[in-house]
């Protein structure tokens, strides 16, 4: 993907050479191992092609009602967890969505050109609402995508990883991008979604028909990359899996294929591998021995964790440096905004 004009002429040094990528988490409830499997390791290995900007997306966690000391301590997980993956700070900027302004400031412009009837139809917001629009739903809520397009077009990202459930919110910020820059002239990036082909596909281990989630009814549905190892024994014990006792993927076996795609991803061995590995042990050797890879290889991930936790002036340190970094961007898109909608620039 070529770097655009805007980030090589308006962003001089460190971020100027390579095409940018935004991705931001929000800090509601336990990352877990669809997470660092499907997200995660992606955005360390995006630092070899990309200048990364990898956001704690706290504003977006407010549209649910949060308990303060939760997000507080919420926030500074998902820094430490964007760390411990292996983001490094020195090569990717790491920031807390509510320390830089002008997030919420864009977000307001866009609202000026985005239409209601392609906020309503944003998939996500009917799962969330059941697909009603009562008068107690916030307005947070129906307005989400909106802001998750200023996150983007803030830092004039090329490329937002992203799995097959937000792409309709990338497409979305494509059409805002592009309203504004016919409306008031070239402006924004328009960027472009970026599913990884290697990416896992993690299902719930409770019921493997939905993606694993940090919000899921039971914990037995996700492993949470902090799990104490008897725990991740216990939930993988509990996986359900499908008749017969066949180790093997297939449509008549979704359980099974998604613990073999967990399997097959951790260790690096091909599914094929794994099925004739296990051919004719069944269900419960497998499981065991899936369990202590997962084991594994969380080791040095909660090792690091450990550590960042010990030392909490370093992450607040990365993100204060993160803050201004991003900053310096988002300042600069900014006063091309104001400047096109004929804004009066503040006198210096």
């Amino acid at each position: 993907m070529a770097t655009t004009p805007d980030n090589s002429s308006s962003d001089k040094g460190k971020f100027a050479r390579r095409p940018r990528v935004f991705s931001g988490t929000q800090p509601t409830g336990a990352l877990h191992l669809g997470n660092y499997l499907g997200a995660l390791r992606g955005y360390v290995a995006m630092q070899e092609t990309h200048d990364c900007v990898y956001c704690v997306v706290d504003l977006h966690a407010v549209t649910v009602r949060q308990q303060r000391a939760e997000l507080r301590r919420s926030t500074i997980d998902v820094a430490n967890t964007f760390l411990a993956s292996g983001v490094d700070p020195s090569r990717s900027i790491i920031l807390v969505q509510s320390h830089v302004s002008q997030h919420s400031e864009l977000a307001w412009i866009l609202n000026t050109v985005a239409h209601m009837g392609e906020l309503r139809r944003m998939t996500q917001f009917k799962d969330k609402t059941g697909g009603g629009e009562g008068e107690s739903i916030g307005v947070g809520l129906f307005d989400y995508p909106v802001l998750m397009a200023a996150d983007i077009l803030l830092y004039r990202a090329d490329a937002v990883p992203v799995g097959e459930d937000q792409k309709q919110h990338v497409e979305l910020t494509r059409d805002l991008a592009e309203r504004f820059n016919n409306a008031f002239g070239k402006t924004f990036v328009v960027p472009e979604p970026v599913i990884p082909a290697d990416a896992a596909r993690v299902m719930g281990l409770d019921d493997p028909t939905k993606k694993m989630s940090k919000s899921a009814g039971s914990e037995y549905n996700y492993i949470a990359l902090m799990d104490p190892p008897d725990v991740v024994r216990r939930k993988i014990k509990r996986a359900v899996t499908d008749s017969g006792t066949e180790v093997r993927p297939g449509d008549d076996k979704p359980a099974l294929s998604n613990l073999l795609t967990i399997y097959a991803a951790l260790t690096g061995e091909p599914v094929e591998a794994l099925v004739d590995r296990y051919a004719g042990k069944g269900y419960a050797a497998f499981k065991v021995d899936l369990a202590e890879a997962v084991v594994e290889a969380l080791v040095p991930f909660k090792e690091r964790m450990r550590e960042l936790e010990a030392d909490k002036t370093f992450t607040l340190d990365v993100l204060k440096r993160g803050a201004e970094l991003a900053e310096t961007i988002a300042v600069r898109t900014m006063e091309r905004v104001r400047e096109r909608m004929g804004f009066v620039p503040r006198p210096r």
